[in-house]
């Protein structure tokens, strides 16, 4: 293939990258995103693999590779649940930065490269650079599969001036990096570039180990504009175009997304950085303490449950992490589609960091084949919630928790939740009375219109949708 015909295919990719992106951002046309995301990464690989960069002995080499991560891939695809897309995601954010990391390391030894003067310059800087944020990347996304998938605890570790110790690996970073780029010879280069690439896999676990269970959707998200910051300076250290454009493309869409769920939380960026939000082991409210919970948890059964359905003219239905645990999301579709049936108004709210990672829910309701358009995101259904006869939550706490709105002193102050509290009657679905991820008790268990149906969110809407059918 001439350098020509590549650059036009480079050219084809990134318009389909930019169209995949588009076209996620909406339910509708997801699957047309994801269509054309698969031909655009297709044909840049195709175009890669077959260009004038690459030797024909070196080809097989390639494909070989390609057949074995394409395996793995595959195999992934098939055996992962979709609890553990979260944490496969941030592993496959790792294997970016371990990318980013390999490609500097090459890139600086590699003999074939003679550059002189400042376009020497600039490619260390691009190596030193694309080498730090793979780093970061790499251990920052390896802590957070752990946390996800509770091999790591949720309950953030504060060291005593963590914010100096960060500061103090930063100026040791610059330092380093001067030293790198006054280097002589690759071996002269090469111990302070390792220098630093250590203290970015401690900063990196450092960083993630500091925030808190609550704030792991948004880390996930920030990692994912991590990742494609590190591909982008993969790019520029192999003068590949696309690869910086698609980096940059996943960078900035991951930086936006981050923003966005920050504003969801009611936090800043920097907050989230600096960590210590969601201890992951709640503690329940001490006797005289002003937000202590008032009144008693009222225990409701399925059959109950199935009644305040049944007598509803309008019902809000409100995901959480706990319907994805049990794989609830199709009994839910049919006991959505009975009560649709019986000329009932059955609506879904999703809170922007509802599940693990952004769209967690959105997913597993698709999966389930519930129709787009009575799924509604949190700013669009919330002020609807008194005009509904019932909220059922089905193992979501923290984004439904009155204390971010009616407790100044609450770790989740002014988080904006869904107000399932102002219907008629609300529903809880829990295996117990336990906090949720950011560790905060929910006053909601115990106010008068609320029910609590305690079990499996599988096994009990299964006797809820028995129920209603007899």
């Amino acid at each position: 293939m001439s350098q020509s015909l590549a650059t036009v295919a480079y050219l084809g990719a990134a318009i389909l990258f930019i169209l995949s992106l588009g076209g996620l951002s909406n339910p509708e046309t997801s699957r047309r995103g994801n269509l054309f995301g698969m031909i655009g990464m297709a044909l840049a690989v195709l175009a890669t693999v077959f260009g004038p960069r690459v030797s024909p002995s070196g080809i097989a080499w390639i494909v070989g590779a390609l057949a074995i991560g394409g395996g793995i891939g595959l195999y992934a695809a098939k055996v992962v649940k979709m609890t553990q897309m979260p944490e496969l995601v941030a592993l496959m954010h790792s294997l970016v930065g371990l990318a980013a990391c390999l490609v500097g390391f090459a890139s600086y030894v590699d003999t074939s490269i003679q550059l002189e003067g400042v376009e020497k310059t600039i490619h260390e800087v691009e190596i030193y650079v694309g080498i730090l944020i793979g780093a970061v990347t790499f251990s920052g996304s390896l802590i957070a599969f752990g946390k996800l998938n509770g091999k790591i605890g949720g309950k953030p570790l504060l060291l005593p001036g963590r914010h100096w110790l960060n500061l103090a690996a930063l100026m040791i970073v610059i330092w380093f990096g001067r030293e790198f780029l006054r280097a002589e010879t690759v071996e002269q280069g090469m111990v302070p570039m390792v220098v630093m690439t250590v203290i970015a896999l401690l900063f990196g676990i450092h960083m993630v180990m500091a925030i808190g269970g609550a704030d792991m959707p948004v880390v996930v998200s920030m990692l994912n504009s991590y990742s494609g910051w590190a591909a982008a300076a993969t790019g520029f250290m192999l003068s590949n175009d696309l690869l910086i454009v698609t980096g940059a493309l996943v960078g900035s869409s991951g930086a936006i997304l981050s923003y966005i769920m920050c504003n969801a939380m009611n936090r800043n960026f920097l907050s989230v950085i600096a960590g210590g939000f969601g201890s992951g082991a709640g503690t329940p409210a001490k006797k005289g303490d002003a937000a202590k919970p008032q009144g008693e948890a009222v225990p409701a059964s399925s059959a109950e449950t199935a009644e305040l359905l049944r007598d509803a003219k309008s019902v809000i239905i409100v995901p959480g992490y706990g319907m994805a645990v049990a794989q609830a999301q199709h009994t839910v579709y049919e006991i959505t589609k009975t009560l649709r049936e019986k000329g009932i108004n059955v609506r879904f709210a999703i809170h922007p960091v509802a599940g693990r990672m952004p769209g967690h829910m959105n997913v597993l309701l698709a999966e389930a084949k519930v129709p787009y358009d009575i799924v509604m995101e949190m700013d669009e259904i919330n002020e609807d919630f008194p005009d509904a006869d019932v909220a059922m939550v089905i193992g979501a706490n923290d984004i439904v928790n009155p204390s971010a709105l009616e407790d100044p002193a609450s770790p989740i102050a002014g988080m904006p939740v869904l107000e399932v509290w102002k219907a008629k009657t609300s529903i809880v679905m829990k295996r117990s009375m336990a906090s949720g991820y950011a560790g905060v008790d929910n006053p909601l268990f115990y106010k008068e219109n609320n029910r609590m149906l305690f079990g499996d969110a599988k096994k009990m809407l299964d006797e809820v949708l028995l129920a209603l059918k007899s």
